[in-house]
């Protein structure tokens, strides 16, 4: 069996590594052809001198030279710049891409995988909320496989799977409701990034912490599981579900409800997407139901985490409020990392510049590229004006 060859962008982030892993446990199946990270160089080179790459790329060109200075001594080919990005993902040799730079930096590599005809694994949900109307005609028209690796999609595809043409009734997507689902509004009023940043049950990169924090990865998830099933957003239901056994589930025109349990482990939605349809054995902890007291299912506070609430209103409104939404709370949540932007300062930063930001119902690429800069400038202008 030949090994199928993958790029991984965003090899330094935690489904990059997470992804590594699963290769080392299967390198008679998987080799990492070719990996990318933005400023991580380190890790990067680490990467390198473990898995023996063929090409490696790093986006911030400011530290290509190192890069190159630390496999010197290696075969690697060493690349820099965005463009590397997108150029990378079209190498013949290359099967699959594994998509999980974070943000929307990887809406134009993504893109062109898929006119390479690659398969695309696809962690880097900004993608489809961003275009995802563009990404499923490109993906129909190159004829590619594009599969989830986000816990909860993977647990929906899951789902589906021997379901056919089978009538879905609702798409059922839990949320372990982060750290603060029991503050009160005064109380989000003061909490801070590092706060934030203790998440009670994932172990992910601090930016979709903080957004699983104010529930607009959430809200990102539902326009993700609106493009990858072809659910409308009034049947794609939210529940809060702190114990995160349930990743997420499929209620069918019947009633029936199938869903996907298991321990909080990244690996195995990764796992799924490179092998599908196969199952491959995967170390590490196993679900204990004997150990499992209660499973607890709440609905989601939208007054008191507006950002869910923002999701809903950009999906209603489409076109590219999507892709404003996006950018802006890119911004917003770079602000509250950095003690410029109050918790709940996100959320009005993000709603007054899809106030503002021109609004487009038929976009392209050309069009997202514009909306995300200029909404980005109107977001930062808040955030000055904040702090």
């Amino acid at each position: 069996m030949n090994k199928q060859k993958i790029c991984i962008l965003g090899s330094t982030g935690s489904i990059g590594t997470q992804t590594l892993d699963v290769i080392r446990q299967h390198p008679d199946r998987f080799e990492a052809y070719c990996l990318t990270a933005n400023n991580n160089v380190e890790l990067l080179a680490q990467q390198a001198r473990e898995f023996h790459p063929d090409a490696v790329v790093i986006a911030n060109e400011a530290h290509l030279a190192a890069l190159k200075a630390m496999l010197a001594d290696t075969d690697v080919k060493v690349y820099g710049g965005r463009q590397a990005l997108c150029d990378v993902v079209q190498a013949s040799p290359v099967d699959t891409v594994v998509a999980a730079m974070v943000g929307f930096a990887g809406l134009e590599p993504t893109i062109n995988a898929i006119k390479a005809h690659k398969k695309i694994c696809l962690a880097n949900k900004e993608t489809l909320v961003v275009a995802g109307e563009l990404i499923l005609s490109l993906v129909s028209q190159y004829h590619v496989s594009l599969l989830p690796i986000d816990s909860e999609h993977s647990a929906i595809f899951q789902s589906l799977v021997g379901e056919d043409m089978n009538e879905v009734d609702k798409i059922l997507l839990t949320c372990s409701g982060g750290p603060f689902r029991l503050f009160s509004h005064d109380q989000l009023r003061s909490v801070t990034a590092a706060d934030a940043l203790r998440h009670p049950t994932w172990d992910m990169g601090a930016k979709i912490t903080i957004d699983s924090a104010s529930l607009m990865n959430k809200g990102f998830e539902v326009m993700e599981a609106r493009w990858l099933f072809g659910v409308p957003a009034d049947r794609i239901e939210v529940l809060i579900h702190p114990q995160s056994v349930v990743h997420s589930g499929v209620q069918f025109v019947d009633g029936a409800v199938k869903a996907q349990l298991g321990v909080p482990d990244m690996r195995l939605p990764i796992q799924y997407a490179l092998s599908y349809p196969e199952r491959l054995p995967l170390q590490g902890d196993r679900l204990d139901l004997f150990k499992t007291q209660k499973l607890e299912f709440y609905k989601p506070d939208i007054e008191k985490f507006r950002c869910l609430a923002l999701a809903y209103d950009a999906i209603h409104k489409g076109g590219n409020m999507p892709c404003i939404l996006n950018a802006a709370n890119e911004v917003a949540n770079a602000a509250f990392r950095r003690g410029e932007c109050s918790f709940l300062g996100m959320a009005d930063i993000i709603e007054r510049t899809m106030q503002q930001a021109t609004f487009d119902s038929h976009p392209d690429l050309d069009v997202y590229l514009n909306t995300d800069s200029e909404a980005r400038q109107i977001a930062r202008q808040l955030v000055s004006h904040q702090s």
